[in-house]
């Protein structure tokens, strides 16, 4: 058997590249979008892509299966499960559980486990010449290492009333029948810590059956299935809002992207009629670099492991915009992007000091001056970390507009008073900084070492 674990940091997201080396046959599992990764390990491992394979309808990006069946001709099999409301839009070998896959010397036994989403499906693989016996099984979004898949997200980021509850119900269902699984079986998941797809996943990439039923949480409620459902939902991370688009997107048919396309470098005249004709510009600089000179009305989205999900959060899909980036960021930054479907670059720029632009600069302060704002009736300080983290602990007197939603709750912050925002360690400060600014925000500063400092220098925090 051949196997191989493809990560993306930028999303936590894991796909798998499975094949048979007697006959030369492989599958993928949830497939990224940028597929030229597959190809290029069947290429050097003398292996065909004749299977491709799903575990749900993915909310969190944009899978690359029906671009690699279109460049590969292999097979796409999908769930059929979970009901009329939940089946693909386009063709597709449809999976019940019970049925087998087999690719060369290999089966994968599927099982329906639903509870993140109702169709969720997961795959136990056999390895026959070696034994008749399952040796790993590809759970999706059901059980990562140390946490399950939320079922909330139908609810929250699709707007679905009524879901996170009958899901949470069938996650226990599902639970109950993994642990009945043999304690040796491989855990290989769908995603890693950083995931929005969970609120407690683990570092490390796969795990065992056995493990998880002594370290995992989930694991814990035998017979308290009110228990194990309030501690599900409480505490869940804000899922972004790009999400919805994406269960809309992997559900119905959708033009197909098999190259990492190529954006043009704008030349000054070509920018600045995109500027003044209302493109956002999306500034994926260092924030310390964008501090010291940025574009009015440009938003900071520091190109990192994060930028995709806050610019899921900031930008919609019928939007162009352009990119302040190097000319080798630009295929990073693209693939991440057009990993949840973002593809609408107009352009990029490279510099932003030969524009013939007045361009601001951020005014970031340091602790002691975020001390002196403390406890002032003319002063806001606001926190732009998530409700949980805001619940766990804060600063007293700091109030919480997260800054994923900050551009729907602006009527929060105070025109009139003096603002001071702060996240954890200063990256989403900077971007919630660029948006308050963009929106008219003339006195805010950025208290740019967060909780993070404030915690280590041993102040006080209330709860």
């Amino acid at each position: 058997m051949f196997f191989q674990h493809v990560y993306d940091k930028s999303l936590a997201q894991a796909s798998y590249f499975i094949g048979c080396q007697a006959k030369n046959e492989a599958i993928v599992i949830d497939a990224q979008r940028d597929i030229d990764v597959y190809l290029e390990i069947a290429e050097q491992n003398n292996m065909k892509i004749t299977h491709i394979a799903e575990t749900h309808i993915h909310a969190d990006f944009l899978s690359g299966s029906r671009e690699l069946a279109a460049v590969t001709g292999g097979a796409l099999y999908l769930s059929d499960e979970g009901g009329e409301d939940w089946q693909y839009q386009f063709p597709h070998e449809g999976l019940k559980h019970g049925d087998k896959i087999t690719v060369g010397n290999l089966s994968l036994e599927v099982l329906h486990t639903p509870g993140h989403t109702p169709e969720s499906i997961s795959f136990l693989l056999t390895d026959h010449p070696a034994t008749d016996e399952p040796v790993m099984i590809f759970t999706g979004d059901f059980v990562f290492v140390g946490d399950v898949g939320r079922p909330d997200l139908l609810e929250k980021a699709a707007g679905l009333k009524g879901t996170q509850e009958k899901g949470a119900k069938q996650m226990f269902e599902s639970i109950q029948r993994f642990a009945e699984l043999p304690a040796h079986i491989q855990v290989w998941p769908g995603h890693g810590a950083g995931s929005a797809c969970g609120k407690a996943l683990g570092a490390v990439p796969s795990s065992t059956v056995g493990y998880e039923k002594i370290r995992n949480w989930a694991f814990q409620y035998e017979g308290d299935e009110r228990g194990f459902t309030n501690n599900l939902l409480e505490g869940q991370p804000e899922p972004p809002k790009y999400f919805a688009m994406m269960k809309h997107l992997n559900k119905v048919n959708r033009p197909l992207l098999v190259e990492v396309p190529k954006h043009p470098k704008l030349d000054k005249e070509a920018f600045l009629t995109a500027y003044e004709n209302g493109l956002k510009i999306i500034d994926a600089r260092d924030k310390t670099e964008f501090a010291k000179g940025f574009i009015p009305g440009s938003i900071n989205i520091q190109g990192n492991n994060s930028f995709a999900t806050w610019a899921g959060w900031i930008l919609n899909y019928q939007e162009q915009f352009v990119l302040v980036a190097d000319d080798h960021q630009m295929e990073d930054l693209t693939r991440k992007l057009m990993r949840i479907g973002l593809d609408n670059i107009y352009g990029y720029i490279s510099e932003v000091d030969n524009l013939g632009l007045e361009l601001q600069t951020a005014d970031v302060i340091d602790i002691e001056s975020f001390k002196s704002y403390l406890g002032n009736k003319n002063v806001q300080i606001v926190d732009v970390r998530g409700a949980s983290e805001y619940k766990t602990a804060h600063v007293e007197g700091a109030d919480n507009v997260f800054v994923g939603t900050l551009q729907d709750n602006l009527d929060k912050i105070s025109k009139d008073k003096q603002v001071v925002i702060h996240c954890q360690s200063g990256d989403r400060a900077t971007t919630a900084y660029s948006l308050l600014r963009k929106n008219g925000f003339d006195k805010v500063k950025n208290y740019s070492g967060g909780m993070k400092e404030w915690l280590e220098k041993g102040n006080k925090v209330a709860q």
